[in-house]
């Protein structure tokens, strides 16, 4: 299966972690790109923009998401949030969901009351930690 890792860049180390299991598995796994040079956790964010604009970096990952058979959520505790999904891993699962692709998340779906019902009606399936599920 062709799987697109969907996560913050906060999860980065992690999702280099995934994706060597997920090839394990047999999968073909696209990832996210972290630019280089970019302090992607500085409070300025106008290299990030500048980044994701000047490289089309989301526009990239859109097309790797078009061309897999399903996303891998990524979905690890941040600013004290079990299983954060933000604000660009919010628009990736949309986007999986239009064209139409499985939608697989590592961990439970989180509690953020402004996406959960949006979340809910893409019909994830939660992994809880284990690649095995991914089908």
């Amino acid at each position: 299966m062709k799987i697109t890792i969907c996560a913050s860049l906060k999860f980065h180390e992690e999702c280099l972690e995934l994706e060597k299991k997920l090839k394990e598995l047999g999968h073909t796994v696209f990832m996210p790109v972290k630019a280089d040079g970019v302090d992607y956790w500085a409070k300025d964010g106008s290299k990030r923009v500048a980044a994701k604009k000047g490289l089309g970096l989301i526009s990239k990952h859109m097309d790797k998401i078009k061309n897999s058979d399903a996303i891998l959520v990524v979905n690890y505790t941040k600013r004290n949030i079990k299983n954060y999904i933000g604000a660009n891993t919010f628009a990736e699962i949309v986007f999986a969901s239009y064209v139409k692709k499985k939608i697989y998340f590592l961990n439970p779906m989180p509690n953020q009351k402004y996406i959960i019902e949006e979340l809910q009606s893409v019909d994830p399936i939660p992994l809880n930690g284990d690649l095995s599920k991914v089908k």
